[in-house]
């Protein structure tokens, strides 16, 4: 499906409470797409994914965000890299869209994402002479987890859109991109904020137009590419806020990812690595640049896009992904 503009409703992780409809079991027919069975300590379940091209030695597993997001955010990638005879497989993290989604707080961990990942990668047959692994926002936490733990599987790794630490990313937030608001939007969304208020839809309105349309995806809402916003209709609100929690200029004190940071541990990181930022994204660029210094192989393609460069900057996005994982493959291949 290509990146088409048809705007529809769309509300933010806080606001939906969108549940699954009858259109998953046409979407488990289509060609490409393989269910898993997932072992948890709570039972078996299924999750979603679907393969696009076919090429033996360049296959990219797509890892979304939220976390409670979906794989509809990366359904553009079908516009660029087939044509440059890269296969990629979306899949959607359980509890997410054409997934199983249990409701069981108790799997919401990153140990629990990284161990799924790694039964998805050995049911797809993915491994060091063919796996590249792509993770954006939450997805780009799952990908650098899952490095630390089984890079020895990977024949590279992207990180997109994602900060190594959490403290760094809501100083750079409530530094940064906070005092960019104009003053009197800012102390009122603090004030609904310290309401505890989040369901309010003046506040859903506020961070929409005066900080999505800025930092998540430059583009007017009116613009906004329908795969996008089916994706923010289709998002898991449960596991988002128990993760992320309620605001957009930090972690809430309860939320799971709080303190998260894995900033000392880059080095570690082996296999060949780019890190995509955005000028304007809701990551620090400079950050992200600074990651790419830090692990052994790695290098660093910052956009002038925001936090979906994918959409509102396809055309610097694209190119740097596909130089970077055709490079890898063909100084494995000497």
């Amino acid at each position: 499906m290509s990146c088409g503009k048809e705007q529809k409703t769309m509300s933010t992780p806080q606001e939906n409470t969108t549940t699954l409809d009858s259109t998953i079991t046409e979407h488990n027919n289509e060609e490409g797409v393989k269910i898993i069975p997932i072992t948890t300590t709570k039972g078996t379940f299924n999750v979603w994914t679907k393969r696009v091209g076919n090429n033996p030695k360049m296959k990219v597993l797509l890892l979304h965000g939220g976390p409670g997001s979906t794989h509809e955010a990366f359904e553009c990638f079908n516009d660029f890299l087939p044509n440059a005879d890269i296969e990629f497989i979306l899949y959607d993290q359980l509890e997410s869209y054409h997934s199983d989604q249990p409701n069981e707080p108790s799997l919401w961990t990153t140990d629990h994402f990284v161990e799924e990942v790694e039964q998805v990668r050995k049911a797809l047959n993915l491994d060091q002479d063919n796996f590249y692994l792509l993770g954006q926002s939450w997805g780009g936490i799952l990908a650098m987890e899952y490095a630390l733990k089984y890079q020895d599987h990977l024949k590279g790794l992207i990180i997109s859109n994602m900060m190594a630490s959490i403290p760094e990313y809501e100083n750079y937030v409530k530094g940064t991109l906070a005092n960019q608001l104009p003053k009197a939007v800012y102390n009122e969304i603090m004030a609904i904020e310290a309401e505890g208020d989040y369901e309010n839809p003046r506040y859903n309105e506020l961070l929409m137009m005066h900080y999505y349309t800025k930092h998540v995806l430059r583009m007017p809402l009116e613009d906004w590419p329908e795969p996008v916003t089916r994706s923010f209709n289709h998002m898991n609100p449960k596991i988002y806020i128990h993760m992320q929690g309620y605001s957009e200029f930090g972690i809430t004190d309860n939320a799971s990812l709080k303190g998260w940071d894995v900033s000392h541990r880059l080095k570690e990181i082996t296999v060949p690595t780019l890190m995509i930022g955005g000028q304007y994204d809701t990551m620090n660029p400079n950050y992200m640049q600074w990651m790419s210094t830090q692990v052994k192989d790695g290098q660093s393609l910052t956009t002038q896009g925001s936090h979906l460069s994918q959409y509102d900057d396809p055309k610097n996005y694209f190119p740097g992904l596909i130089n970077f994982i055709k490079a890898v493959n063909n100084k494995t291949q000497k």
